[in-house]
This record gives C-alpha cells, sequence and structure tokens, in this order.
C-alpha cells in the first residue's frame, strides 16, 4: 500500500498565533544558552536546547509545558523518526514545507510571519518542521504494518446503507510504483532523473512487463501496490492517479528519488469494502471540516510501546 491518508494534526490553536502575534517577546534566551545533553535514544542525543524548545511548543498549544513532560515527547518523537527512517517511510521535505505554508496560511499569516513568531516564540521552525514530519510519516508506517485504525461494524455499515438507500460507488485500482532511486548522497542528480522519468512513461509496456522494463534502465524498482480504492489514496498521490492521462500519472520528487504510479486497471465497485471506504472517507472529510480529529490508529501507542521496550535510552 502506498500508505495511509492522513491529515496533520498541529495541535496549535490559531487563537494562540493570534495573540502571539501581537504579544510574544523573545524567548531565546533559555533556548539558545549552552546546551548539555539530556537524553541519548538510541545514540541520538537530546539536548536541553531541544528540551527548551519543545516546551515552548507545547505552551503555545496551552499543555503542559515542563521538563519532564517536554523530555517524553521528544524521546517518542526520536523512535518514531529512528523507525521511519528505518524503513524509508518518511514524507519528503516538499511535503512538509508544503504542510507548514498551508499551517500558516490557515492561521492567516504568511511563511515569513509564521517563522518569526516561532522564532519569538523560542520554538524555531526546524523544531515545528521537524514536528510535522513526524506527524505526517507516523500514521502511515503504524497502517503499513496494522492496517487501518478500524472497520466498521456489519451493523454500522448496513445502517448508512440503508440511509443512502444504495451502496455507493468508488473507483478501485490495481496500481504499480515505479521509482528511479536517488541516493541520499546524490541529490544533485534529481533533475537528471526526474528527465529519465518522465521520458520513460512514454516507453512503459504495461505492469506484467513492468520490472523487465525497468531493468533496462539503471537504479529503477518497481512495487507492487495491488488494490488500492480511491478513499484510500494518499493525499500526495490522489490528484495525480485521478487526472492520470493514459496508465501513468505525472512524476513526483520524494525521499527516495523520483516517482510515478502506474494504473495497471481500474474500474467502479460497489461491494461492502468499497462502502465502508467511502463513509469512513466521508467521515474523516467531516473531522477535518473541524468537528474532531480522525481517531488515532489504536496500535500506534503499541508500535511505540514496542520501540521503547527495544530502545537504549540513557539519560547521563
Amino acid at each position: 500500500m502506498i500508505g495511509a491518508k492522513r491529515t496533520v494534526k498541529t495541535m496549535i490553536a490559531g487563537a494562540a498565533f493570534a495573540m502571539l502575534a501581537a504579544f510574544a517577546s523573545p524567548q531565546t534566551g533559555s533556548v539558545f544558552a549552552a546546551s548539555e545533553v539530556r537524553v541519548v535514544v538510541n545514540g541520538t542525543a537530546i539536548t536541553s536546547g531541544d528540551v527548551a524548545k519543545r516546551q515552548a511548543f507545547l505552551r503555545l498549544q496551552h499543555q503542559k509545558a515542563d521538563a519532564k513532560a517536554a523530555e517524553e515527547q521528544l524521546v517518542d518523537q526520536a523512535l518514531k523518526q529512528q523507525e521511519i527512517a528505518r524503513v524509508r517511510m518518511s514524507v519528503s521535505k516538499d511535503d512538509v514545507d508544503a504542510s507548514f505554508a498551508r499551517f500558516a496560511s490557515g492561521n492567516k499569516l504568511t511563511t515569513d510571519q509564521m517563522t518569526q513568531i516561532l522564532e519569538r516564540a523560542g520554538v524555531g521552525v526546524a523544531h515545528f518542521k521537524a514536528f510535522i514530519a513526524v506527524q505526517m510519516s507516523w500514521p502511515r508506517l503504524v497502517n503499513a504494518r496494522y492496517g487501518s485504525s478500524a472497520h466498521m461494524s456489519n451493523s454500522d455499515l448496513v445502517a448508512r446503507m440503508m440511509e443512502n438507500k444504495q451502496k455507493p460507488e468508488t473507483t478501485e485500482y490495481i496500481l504499480q510504483q515505479m521509482i528511479f532511486v536517488v541516493p541520499a548522497s546524490k541529490k544533485g542528480i534529481v533533475g537528471k532523473r526526474k528527465s529519465e522519468a518522465e521520458a520513460s512513461r512514454s516507453k512503459y509496456p504495461g505492469c506484467e512487463q513492468a520490472k523487465v522494463f525497468a531493468a533496462t534502465m539503471r537504479d529503477v524498482s518497481v512495487r507492487d501496490l495491488g488494490r488500492v480504492m480511491a478513499p484510500e489514496l494518499p493525499a500526495e498521490w490522489k490528484p495525480l492517479v485521478e487526472q492520470a492521462k493514459g496508465n501513468t500519472t505525472a512524476t513526483r520528487v520524494t525521499d527516495r528519488g523520483v516517482e510515478y504510479i502506474a494504473i495497471c486497471s481500474q474500474r467502479q465497485v460497489s461491494d461492502d469494502q468499497a462502502a465502508e471506504m467511502v463513509f469512513r472517507q466521508e467521515d474523516l472529510d467531516k473531522a477535518k471540516a473541524g468537528k474532531n480529529a480522525p481517531p488515532e490508529n489504536p496500535n500506534a501507542q503499541k508500535y511505540l510501546e514496542e520501540l521503547r521496550k527495544k530502545a537504549q535510552i540513557m539519560r547521563p
């Protein structure tokens, strides 16, 4: 599966930023004082400066902002970051920057104004963007390992279908992912790889011959994504798949390299699974409209606890 669709839960009220923009005074003293290591998580150091920034971040959220709470959040974040990096499921820098820009816009701020506010509050842009990256990547990782958060009960599904008089339809895709790999140490070749990926789209022979086709090119891998319902498409790929002309989407630069999706087949379906997907997406859309945040996958905490048990967490 490409990954679970998930909106970033920023956890910061717009009103807090509005007040901060008017009244905040610099809080840099505690953040930029000489830092000392507070915790080491599998070799990754968390400093007193990091803790101070997280405390400032918690204050923006009107949450308990003592050093212990901030430190525990950062330990959890470090564990998540390490696992995300291990399985190579991080969102791209472009995804994070776009989310940052949307958040600023949602609070009626430019990105420059947002940056100034975060700096004045003692949080800093890098700290906030690291938080965003984990908030975007972690749910995908959990869903990839355990599946999506919850299935509707049969009774709930039947009740929703009765309300709608008929089963809703959705599009079922069979997808492949073509990845023109760009090593982390060779980001300068992204432009060249993008040209190669674009050129290959017109020659793409179809899903059955894709792996043979990939073997004729350098550092190109193929992932069979299988059956994907339209509501399951992640936000960054959804418009590209839906607007695809022919059997491939436009290319997209990710942390792995340059990628595009091949559409092996697509059809309209209205079975129970499709109905559940549509209803769940409707619920998520309502939640994003401002009612309630989508529920976290109950396995997220289980996964994190597993990482904690295996981790080497040292406090000097």
